[in-house]
């Protein structure tokens, strides 16, 4: 029966080696047929994984968010011809990726799905933040318009609040600076905040003080990937 592996990928220019373990790195190089996120990255991810001058002779279907759920279900006939791999941009497959619709398909189609070890920068950031680990809900991406993402954050501090639950999300990193502005600005000086960027890398910025000191320790956080962790 054919399987679907779930292939983490480095969550910037590491050396694969050094977040993924080679039993991961062998079992994606022994794969013909992927469905990826976007071909370039994963050609170029694959090549690092030891499959480089070999890329050409592979099988890449591709899946983000412009893919209809009809396409999605015509996938189905990609495992006729054996396992396939899933990868996304960066971390794990079909976490805050849009791979989960695959998953659900083979889930519906009786087809073995086999999520392989890698990095995940949400559970790094909750692992280094100190904040609660024994309940935390993940977010997503805030709203793009100012207004809704002052709104939701207002809202996730009080369901911290009165959960005593960690609250985690991400955003573009183009937007990095504009949330931490209306983090320091909005959430009460006794939240706390954690601030993971570059997660991994020699340049990894984590972080965790209250919102009161953040507003005497200002931080620059650029185009960066990056994880917010809030417990109120």
């Amino acid at each position: 029966m054919s399987k679907l592996y779930l292939i983490p990928a480095p969550l910037g220019e590491n050396e694969p080696s050094e977040v993924i373990p080679q039993y991961v790195l062998d079992t994606a190089c022994s794969l013909k047929r992927f469905v990826v996120e976007e071909l370039r990255t994963a050609r170029r991810f694959l090549s690092r994984y030891g499959l480089k001058g070999h890329i050409d002779e592979l099988d890449f279907t591709e899946l983000n968010e412009h893919t209809s759920a009809e396409e999605v279900e015509a996938m189905a006939a990609l495992f006729d011809g054996g396992d396939v791999g899933l990868i996304t941009e960066a971390g794990l497959p079909a976490v805050a990726d849009p791979g989960a619709t695959l998953v659900a398909l083979c889930h519906r189609k009786g087809i073995e799905v086999v999520p392989l070890v890698g990095p995940s920068s949400l559970m790094l950031a909750l692992m280094a933040s100190g904040l609660n680990g024994q309940s935390f809900a993940f977010r997503g991406y805030l709203p793009a318009k100012t207004d809704e993402r002052r709104a939701a954050v207002k809202s996730i501090e009080k369901a911290s609040a009165s959960m005593k639950q960690t609250q985690i999300f991400i955003e573009t990193p183009y937007r990095n600076d504009s949330l931490m502005a209306d983090l320091v600005s909005i959430l009460n000086g006794s939240t706390r905040l954690c601030v993971a960027a570059d997660i991994t890398l020699p340049s990894q910025t984590i972080r965790t003080l209250r919102v009161d000191e953040w507003k005497k320790r200002p931080l620059t956080i650029g185009k960066r990937p990056c994880v917010f962790l809030i417990l109120a």
